[in-house]
């Protein structure tokens, strides 16, 4: 009997680029070459292409499902898609290439493992590229695989490739990208995405599907970082039988304890657990983690649980639960890279909303210190910020956070600007 695939786990990416760079018919034809698609699925897009008069079907239809998308034949929004090779399971955030959705994108990559950057053959590495590039690095995305997509369309020529390579290579050495990995191929036809093809002999690097397969995830270094728990919401657990539904509503509360339900931002929280909480700074120990009424030995990081504590205390939305020694320290300061997504500029002498994990505070803008020059990656001097502006920004604070660096911790290290006045998101920002 053979012995059983090794599991690696679940691996996040985005995919993401210049507009019509093929980053839709990529995702279909992974989807497709790994059997991944049901068999009405792919009857309907089947029906689709023909009706556009396709001889082949157009794989791209099966991440832009609103109908903007398909007339306009852009993707708008971003197409979340789950796939498993038996070996691995995947979930792919197809993100939109035009500008004026670059904050959809940072929304996409805001969870990544790894990102995809497709450039098409014909046009090289555009501003779009770049961006794309830069904000995956700021959103804490370790590991990039440069797809120079549409190789069929100009003949498979391994010079166009090497150009590319050299140019975005120059580039990624001047924002600080480190793990680049360059795979010509063909969304079209599937050369390098699944299989590898006939094509190219000359290239003899991995295909996608191998990178994806090799590359780490990122949860399990999450769970080794010091307990971050931001608080959701507070309601009543029973005293008897922790394992009988006990999570009861607020309304129903008779005689019993309070918990404090949430997602484990990063670490792990075990009863027995020496925790504090923040901004009291109380001290006490946890006597039960709770998952829809069934007590836990352990909760780990991405989970939604649960805490009872040994003592009473007064916890409310937006204060954190910590352990007791590795605690973040309260600031009234934020310094940030901030991507600009709103078309109305930043005006420093307005006040705006700062939604930090589940705390809400008033906030100031102290300063602009630099602007990111998206073709060179170097810094500019910056009085404003316009939309897609990325910037390094000083905020004042109205309330304390409990924020830590965002290559610390995802979760505790970012933040989004929000125009009181509208309640639209304006800006995504990052710790440093």
């Amino acid at each position: 009997m053979s012995p059983a695939p090794e599991d690696r786990g679940l691996l996040r990416l985005t995919t993401c680029g210049s507009v019509d760079d093929g980053k839709s018919t990529l995702i279909g034809r992974l989807l497709f070459d790994t059997r991944s698609i049901l068999v009405d699925t792919l009857s309907a897009i089947e029906r689709t292409s023909q009706k556009r008069g396709l001889s082949a079907v157009d794989l791209s239809l099966l991440t832009d499902g609103l109908v903007a998308e398909r007339e306009q034949g852009i993707t708008i929004d971003v197409a979340y898609r789950y796939f498993s090779t038996g070996t691995r399971k995947f979930i792919i955030a197809d993100a939109p290439g035009h500008e004026q959705y670059t904050r959809n994108m940072v929304t996409a990559a805001s969870t990544a493992d790894l990102a995809v950057i497709l450039v098409d053959a014909r046009k090289g590495v555009l501003p779009q590229t770049r961006r794309h590039s830069y904000i995956a690095k700021l959103m804490g995305i370790r590991h990039i695989v440069v797809a120079v997509n549409k190789m069929d369309l100009v003949a498979y020529d391994r010079a166009v490739f090497e150009r590319i390579t050299a140019e975005y290579r120059a580039f990624a050495d001047a924002a600080g990208l480190r793990d680049v990995v360059f795979i010509p191929m063909s969304a079209l036809d599937g050369d390098m995405v699944v299989d590898r093809g006939e094509a190219m002999p000359w290239y003899a690097g991995p295909t996608l599907l191998d990178v994806l397969h090799a590359t780490p995830a990122m949860q399990g270094e999450a769970v080794d970082r010091p307990l971050r728990f931001p608080v959701q919401y507070v309601c009543r657990v029973h005293d008897a039988g922790l394992a009988e539904n006990a999570v009861v509503d607020a309304s129903r509360a008779g005689a019993g304890y309070r918990g404090f339900m949430g997602r484990v931002a990063s670490g792990e929280v075990r009863p027995g657990d020496a925790v504090r909480v923040l901004p009291s700074g109380r001290e006490t120990r946890v006597k039960s983690v709770e998952l829809m009424g069934q007590a836990l030995d352990r909760a780990v990081v991405q989970q939604s649980v649960t805490i009872v504590l040994d003592e009473e205390v007064d916890i409310s939305r937006g204060d954190m639960i910590v352990r007791a020694d590795g605690a973040p320290e309260a600031t009234k300061q934020l310094d940030a890279m901030v991507c600009w997504l709103s078309e109305t500029p930043l005006d420093r002498a307005r006040k705006y909303v700062v939604r930090h994990t589940t705390r809400e505070t008033k906030a100031a803008v102290a300063s602009i210190e630099y602007r990111i020059d998206i073709h060179t990656a170097g810094e500019t001097p910056a009085t404003e910020l316009r939309m897609n502006d990325i910037a390094r920004v000083r905020f004042k604070l109205a309330q304390p956070v409990f924020a830590d660096a965002y290559t610390a911790c995802r979760a505790t290290g970012a933040f989004i600007v929000i125009d009181e006045s509208t309640n639209n998101t304006v800006g995504a920002g990052m710790v440093l």
